[in-house]
């Protein structure tokens, strides 16, 4: 059973098992089937041991229930190495008799296939681990190796059943990984059918950018979201992103809060801007469009509210010095702790990649306003459906939450037409353009508010000039 949408109705007559996999749970609508086989397959390098291994380390530190470990590969000692960078302790956690690892040595010489041909010897030991700490989830890494150099179709599809068979009725949740196949999801081809669950890891790299994905294949008994679904390792292991579009069913504040200018805040109505708005500054370079998002950032920490400051282009220390020249102190809202500013490349990774440490970013720091600066830097890494699909999805994060979003775009002077605006102007509230044009020996700074819902403003170009004092608007506002 499938969803294409990941808000699902919660199933009742499934147990689940939490997956301890952050945005896991939400995709699969509660998490793994409680006691049953759950199939983790992909090719060499996309994460199926550390996945097998979050999912035990997090169900004994965080659920209270411990877990067992059968590796046909690496050796435990390995094992706990690998996953050691990642806050993973699994020396620490064997000897609170929460986790049991135990390592199954399979050489092909050794295997004799013959009629009588079985698993009995796996499962006295894996009985034997399961009842000595009481397990309640049991990892296989990986199937492949269990049934290395086997021939005989027979046995081996024979065999592969009886162990799926044998862990239902011995009711524990179990993940087995697998190798896969060229034709099939597995090599065997046969562990996706007996599987309840089956989910399908992917590694790929696209114009040198690399992206790791996921999405679940099939779930017996249960919705799912059926999309591909971005994930993520780093220190702290995996994490999933939906991103699938949310419905627009958030609630929209009629709080006002500034914009951090008072001249600007004038042109409003209601004298500032909503709650939880979008926000989208365009111009050329030159215009103050990072000026314009650093006011709105020190307005929101003088409000003791934090702010996230995505920095496609400048430097934390650079953005700092330059501000400081026009008054803007950034220094003081960084060691207030009120102001966060991350700061990368946009090729350091993928679309779908920023928009997944951004999540994480704020179920970390839980901002309260998230700036991106500029938004038109995605473009070198995807297309303008790209950008706008990537733009779609945060700023429905951002609104359910009712989180200030504020973006900035660089735009061409010759350019008619612009593929970053394109791209967000119809979902942004409010769309602020600024222009920088040169009469004779002078420079003329503008500024337009070109909408605004829900809400009246100027429909006058405003004049601004850039002193050590900030921005100075010239003329107030003629109605």
């Amino acid at each position: 059973m499938s969803s294409s949408g990941v808000n699902l109705k919660k199933n009742n007559d499934l147990p689940k098992t939490p997956t301890g996999v952050d945005g896991l749970d939400e995709i699969t609508n509660g998490g793994f089937p409680q006691g049953r086989p759950i199939l983790i397959c992909g090719s060499a390098g996309c994460g199926k041991t550390l996945f097998g291994v979050q999912f035990l380390v997090k169900g004994a530190t965080e659920f209270d229930e411990p877990g067992v470990f059968i590796s046909f590969e690496e050796s435990p000692s390995d094992l706990s190495q690998n996953v050691r960078s990642l806050g993973f302790d699994l020396e620490k956690l064997k000897a609170e008799k929460k986790l049991r690892i135990d390592h199954v040595r399979i050489e092909r010489s050794e295997i004799e296939e013959t009629g009588d041909y079985d698993l009995e010897g796996l499962f006295v030991r894996l009985n034997y681990a399961i009842d000595a700490i009481g397990a309640k989830r049991v990892v296989l890494d990986t199937i492949e190796s269990l049934f290395a150099g086997m021939t005989n179709l027979a046995i081996l599809r024979a065999e592969i059943r009886r162990l799926f068979n044998w862990l239902k009725e011995k009711g524990v949740t179990t993940i087995i990984t697998g190798e896969r196949g060229e034709k099939s999801l597995t090599r065997q081809g046969l562990e996706e059918y007996v599987s309840d669950c089956v989910i399908l890891l992917d590694f790929r790299v696209i114009d040198q950018i690399a992206t790791r994905r996921l999405r679940i294949v099939k779930y017996r008994g249960s919705t799912h979201g059926t999309n591909e679904y971005p994930f993520l390792i780093d220190e702290t292991g995996i994490s999933v992103i939906p991103v699938t579009s949310l419905k627009l069913d958030y609630e929209s504040s009629n709080e006002i809060i500034s914009t951090g200018l008072p001249a600007l805040d004038k042109l409003f109505e209601r004298g500032g801007m909503y709650l939880g708005n979008s926000t989208l500054v365009s111009g050329p370079a030159g215009t103050t469009k990072t000026i314009l998002a650093t006011y709105f950032a020190i307005s929101s920490c003088n409000r003791k509210e934090r702010a996230l400051y995505f920095s496609f282009e400048e430097s934390p220390s650079q953005l700092i010095r330059n501000m400081m020249s026009i008054g803007l102190d950034l220094q003081q809202q960084l060691q207030s702790k009120l102001l966060h500013i991350h700061a990368s490349r946009p090729t350091l990774q993928g679309l779908e990649m920023h928009l997944l440490e951004l999540h994480k970013l704020l179920e970390e720091l839980r901002p309260q306003t998230v700036i991106i600066d500029p938004i038109s830097s995605l473009m070198t890494i995807g297309s303008t459906s790209e950008v706008r699909g990537m733009l779609v999805r945060l700023i429905d994060l951002l609104k359910i939450n009712q989180i200030n979003a504020f973006f900035t775009a660089l735009t061409h002077e010759n350019d008619k037409r612009n593929e970053t605006v394109d791209a967000v102007s119809s979902l942004a509230d409010t769309w602020i353009e600024v222009q920088n044009e040169g009469k004779k020996d002078n420079r003329r700074r503008s500024l337009l508010i070109v909408k605004a819902r829900g809400m009246g403003h100027s429909n006058n170009r405003q004049d601004f000039v850039i002193n050590s004092k900030g921005i100075q608007f010239r003329d107030k506002e003629k109605k």
